[in-house]
């Protein structure tokens, strides 16, 4: 499906291209070289420059070959709202990880598209930093969309992120599909997709296999759409962590649709601080999705605190209400299988549960809820704790 998706849009790019005059930059054209080694950013900014700046249609090409940048920053706004960078080779970071936190990102750009390709963030250095303990930068986010505006990343393959493959933040209109994103299973904090301050955010026909979050939705993330994904590795499916700070924005409006989890940590998640927040999370649907062996299933925690750091004993204050899960069915690989942990001081509301069907070791799996309340139909296995 994705490479059918992925095809029917170079299709669409292709045939206006034909009845549209185009202007055409490819990076080689600004001293590119496909070795590996030699910095491509400079060749890769002029070419974005020149795009940048034709007022009308353009493309970007990136042909066939390794090409080594070191950081591009893609900045706008531009003279152009129709950008197509059309990707055929690699695009590989530096081996060693440095201070940036941003390996490429796009600027306050409109109507820019990414189609095909490979980028390589190469963070296997930075993961072995993390993981021995040691003092180290914050890491860099692969691909970062910032403050940008109906952009469509198809038929992208992200490996080996230091930190997140994909930022999504401060935007609109933005459509992520075909994707493969890939990183081991042990890779620290090296969520697929992260989602914050954004609205209007599509996520389809993707295989996400991380060491960390699939997708991550944080504050302010509204209008979001996740179908057909396939996740594991990874961390599942989650909003939050929401309430780490004061006053933050609410996440409402979020569909999870058709998503197969196999071998999670998580199925599909919302976790929120024990702290004090006027935050919300809000009408939620999460639909037809399948469990192979996950860890937990469905699960709320509203007393995420790490190390019990600046918030033992403390409630959260994030509310949690109208969220509904529809035909989840599967294997747990824990006894508990439907988790609703929420907070004492803003309990859980209108949850409901329609036919669920969860099993651990081929029995029915078990149920647990404190301060939560909703509604069941049709057949809940677990029996609700209601």
């Amino acid at each position: 499906m994705a490479a059918i998706i992925v095809l029917l849009t170079l299709f669409f790019f292709l045939s206006i291209s034909s009845t549209t005059t185009l202007a055409s930059f490819n990076i080689m054209d600004y001293g590119a070289k496909a070795d590996g080694q030699t910095d491509a950013a400079k060749p890769l900014l002029s070419a974005w420059a020149a795009a940048c700046g034709s007022g009308k249609p353009a493309s970007i090409s990136i042909p066939a070959g390794s090409f080594f940048v070191s950081k591009a920053l893609l900045e706008g706004p531009c003279k152009s709202n129709n950008i197509r960078i059309i990707i055929r080779g690699t695009l590989i970071a530096p081996s060693s990880y440095s201070a940036t936190t941003q390996w490429l990102t796009f600027n306050h750009v409109q109507g820019v598209s990414v189609l095909g390709g490979t980028i390589d963030g190469r963070g296997q250095s930075y993961w072995a930093c993390k993981t021995a303990g040691r003092s180290c930068p914050p890491g860099a986010t692969s691909l970062v969309i910032h403050e940008s505006k109906d952009v469509l990343i198809s038929g992208l393959r992200s490996l080996n992120s230091e930190l997140f493959h994909m930022s999504i933040y401060g935007s609109s209109g933005i459509t992520v599909q075909g994707v493969k994103i890939t990183a081991p299973e042990n890779s620290p904090n090296t969520d697929g997709i992260h989602i914050q301050k954004s609205s209007d955010v599509t996520v389809t026909t993707s295989m996400i296999k991380t060491g960390d979050d699939c997708v991550s939705m944080g504050e302010g993330s509204t209008n979001v759409w996740i179908e057909q994904v396939s996740c594991g590795p990874g961390h599942g499916i989650s909003i939050g962590s929401l309430g780490g700070t004061p006053d933050e924005e609410g996440v409402q409006n979020i569909t999870v649709k058709s998503v197969v989890f196999t071998k999670t940590q998580n199925g599909v998640r919302i976790k929120t601080w024990g702290k004090p927040n006027s935050g919300f999370v809000k009408d939620v649907t999460f639909e037809h999705v399948t469990m192979q062996n996950v860890h937990n299933p469905i699960i709320v925690n509203q007393n995420y605190c790490p190390g019990n750091v600046n918030c033992p004993n403390q409630s959260s204050g994030i509310k949690i209400s109208q969220v509904s899960y529809t035909d989840v069915q599967g294997s747990s690989a824990t006894p508990v299988a439907v988790k609703f942990d929420c907070s004492p001081n803003n309990p859980c509301s209108d949850l409901g549960l329609q036919d669920i069907k969860l099993t651990y070791l081929n029995k029915p799996a078990e149920s647990y809820c404190k301060n939560a309340q909703g509604s069941t139909s049709g057949f809940i296995i677990p029996p609700s704790c209601f």
